[in-house]
């Protein structure tokens, strides 16, 4: 009975880290999209029109398999995912992308696996051992070295902006990861967008632009990315594997989005890869493996 429940633990714990993993692959294209889409958009109505696109799919879903409604204690912790990674992070980082490049804002995703440590600590009640904070803190800052080392590029208003999403976003995963033991990974995120959808569209008709004969192919298909896989299909993974792995545990494969976001350019865009990128990532991954193992 004991190897029976240690077993199924680990099974559990490695669910979390594939998921884990598979989200933090898709959200990795998520900044350079939504670069590539504000600069022909405005950034607030391509965070509502996002929004909207997936809370339709959201409704798709919830009807298709005949979810129940959540409960009414369940009500305010999906407004706080709302706000926290449907509206807050979306928004600011739109904002804040109209101020810095994409590069740059890598330095503040290097926050993010602390800030959701942080939440997963102060909402999900975990306590991870003086080890993985030592391993947390090493990682972000190797990955906000790296970002620094190539953007020179400062803006006080970008960069304010980019500190806000990333706690927004930090407590909208926290609270979506707790919820996600009694809700369920893809249940949590569609219910969020559901709440949002009447507010996202009426505020989508309030910001339409008169007409779009000045957006590209490109911004459309980077509007689709960031619908689809940055707001439903992503989220479904990763609350999954924060769930199942530990938030603050699962949340330090964070430090590895931008270094996934690089390689995709390099492989898709023939970018070249320093050496310097190489020897960092080998660094994050090793910062990675000892905050999972002190994470408990």
């Amino acid at each position: 009975m004991v190897n029976t429940a240690i077993d199924k633990k680990g099974s559990g714990l490695a669910s979390g880290w594939i998921n884990g993993l598979l989200g933090v692959i898709i959200f990795s294209g998520s900044l350079p999209a939504t670069r590539v889409a504000v600069l022909e958009m405005n950034p607030f109505f391509l965070t509502f029109l996002r929004a909207s696109i997936a809370g339709v799919l959201a409704m798709m879903l919830i009807y298709g398999f005949r979810e129940k409604r959540p409960q009414a204690s369940q009500i305010v912790p999906l407004i706080i995912v709302s706000l926290g990674v449907i509206i807050g992070f979306p928004l600011l980082t739109a904002m804040a992308l109209q101020h810095v490049t994409s590069a740059h804002s890598i330095v503040f995703l290097g926050l993010l696996p602390l800030s959701t440590a942080i939440f997963g600590v102060l909402r999900g009640g975990e306590r991870p051992r003086m080890a993985f904070w030592v391993f947390s803190v090493l990682g972000s800052l190797l990955v906000m070295g790296f970002a620094l080392s190539q953007s020179a590029e400062v803006s006080l208003t970008g960069d304010l902006l980019m500190l806000a999403a990333v706690v927004a976003c930090g407590l909208g995963y926290a609270e979506g990861a707790k919820l996600t033991r009694v809700l369920g990974g893809w249940q949590v995120i569609s219910w969020a967008l559901i709440l949002s959808l009447p507010f996202m569209l009426v505020a989508v008709l309030v910001t339409m632009p008169a007409t779009f004969t000045g957006v590209s192919v490109s911004a459309w298909v980077a509007l689709g990315y960031v619908s689809l896989f940055s707001m439903l299909i992503g989220f479904i993974f990763w609350y999954k594997g924060l769930a199942a792995g530990g938030i603050a545990a699962v949340g330090q494969l964070q430090l590895l989005q931008p270094f996934f976001g690089l390689g995709l350019s390099a492989a898709l865009l023939h970018e070249a890869v320093s050496p310097l990128m190489v020897f960092i990532t080998f660094g994050v991954i090793l910062c990675v493996m000892g905050s999972r193992k002190f994470s408990r």
